[in-house]
């Protein structure tokens, strides 16, 4: 499964200062404690965690550097030779993922670091030589508080039946977000859990469910191959890690169908935008007929993203969420998507919100800044308006914007 990044709350660099400059001679301290010269996987990660690192970015002719808080920063000034990443890449990857290196020039896989982490890895061939990126992954499943997700979401996820899609750009926490979800279900539910990754990032003991997690490349070959073998496995709650081409999609729809509930990922940010992309995946003549299945069988679309704190300590989630209620089904099946975000507008009450509302909300809050808002919104002109409006009216009650 691609992998996002750590929730919200574990972005936060601890005990070492808020500002960028502390943060900075922190990570030179520990790269002059023994990153330094030669270097070693287990000093690279022990870093990484102490910091609550978000990615490890191992790269020729430059130094180690981890994501914090959404930006790089060096460990130490010693740049990797090849040797280097190639000695890194070898004492971590298995001999499988390095023939898939040698002939496919990447490969995927998860990596436990002793009982202190687990890591999603990237290995790949760059101007011949070898790169990597490693991943943390949360060492605990979060609640729905603790990320955010809203409260009708647990209603999404105990229904019988239908598609259910997380969606976001890569690094949004569409995994963390899935993990929640799941693990919400194991414990609410008495049913069969099949989960289909590349790779595992998440692993989720049985509780009241059955939990079966297959990865592919180890346990099954490929996304649909996995997908048609679980519909003979007794399934109730299928999760698909990423539907990425059109027999997967293809075979998620049909087990949504078949009464089963699925849950998948896409790499698109908005309802609209989700809805357009899974039909437009299709030959020209088999788009009507999806989008009557889609019709039938979406349940849920919540899209997300991840941002900066205001104050630089973390970072925070921010969610659209749209409900397939009659009138957005009748939308989808006519193919009058360009109307859904109007619709979400003003459905509040059955739990739905645009991503650009959820994002002023966060701002009026004092929990991001205008500038970030105004990054990643939808239709920033139509937002700032509204900030505009709603300042003016502070103003005129002689309060100030999130006071």
């Amino acid at each position: 499964m691609e992998s996002d990044s750590p929730a919200p709350q574990q972005q936060e660099i601890s005990a070492q200062g808020s500002s960028a400059v502390n943060m900075d001679k922190a990570l030179a301290a520990a790269a002059a404690g023994g990153l330094g010269g030669r270097f070693d996987i287990s000093k690279l990660l022990d870093a990484m965690i102490k910091y609550n690192g978000a990615d490890l970015h191992l790269r020729v002719n430059r130094a180690p550097c981890i994501r914090v808080r959404g930006e790089l920063r060096d460990l130490g000034k010693t740049v990797l030779t090849p040797d280097d990443t190639m000695s890194l890449m070898k004492s971590i990857t298995s001999e499988r993922n390095q023939t898939e290196l040698g002939e496919k020039g990447g490969s995927d896989f998860g990596f436990a670091y002793n009982e202190l982490a687990r890591f999603r890895v990237s290995i790949f061939k760059e101007k011949g030589s070898v790169g990597m990126v490693l991943r943390q992954i949360p060492s605990r499943i979060l609640t729905f508080e603790q990320i955010g997700l809203p409260p009708v979401i647990k209603d999404v996820c105990l229904r019988p039946r239908g598609l259910v899609l997380v969606v976001g750009p890569t690094g949004s926490g569409k995994t963390t977000t899935l993990a929640t979800m799941i693990d919400f279900i194991n414990q609410e539910r008495h049913d069969h859990i099949i989960t289909v990754e590349d790779p595992i990032e998440y692993y989720h003991p049985h509780k009241n469910c059955v939990v079966t997690q297959r990865e592919v490349g180890i346990d099954v070959p490929s996304f649909p191959e996995a997908l048609r073998r679980a519909l003979r496995q007794d399934p109730d709650v299928i999760l698909v890690g990423e539907m990425r081409d059109l027999e997967t999609i293809s075979t998620a729809i049909s087990a949504a169908e078949t009464g089963h509930i699925v849950f998948a990922t896409l790499h698109t940010t908005g309802s609209a935008k989700t809805i357009d992309r899974i039909v437009d995946a299709f030959p020209t003549n088999q788009q009507e007929q999806i989008r009557t299945q889609l019709s039938t069988t979406l349940v849920a679309v919540i899209s997300q993203l991840l941002l900066p704190t205001a104050d630089g300590k973390g970072r925070v989630a921010a969610f659209e969420i749209m409900m397939a209620n009659d009138p957005i089904r009748a939308l989808c099946r006519k193919g009058e998507t360009y109307k859904i975000n109007s619709h979400i507008q003003t459905a509040g009450k059955e739990g739905m919100i645009l991503l650009d509302d959820y994002l002023f909300n966060l701002w009026n809050a004092q929990k991001i800044t205008y500038n970030d808002m105004m990054r990643v919104c939808q239709d920033p002109d139509q937002l700032e308006k509204k900030v505009r409006e709603y300042t003016e009216k502070l103003k005129r009650g002689g309060a100030a914007p999130g006071k």
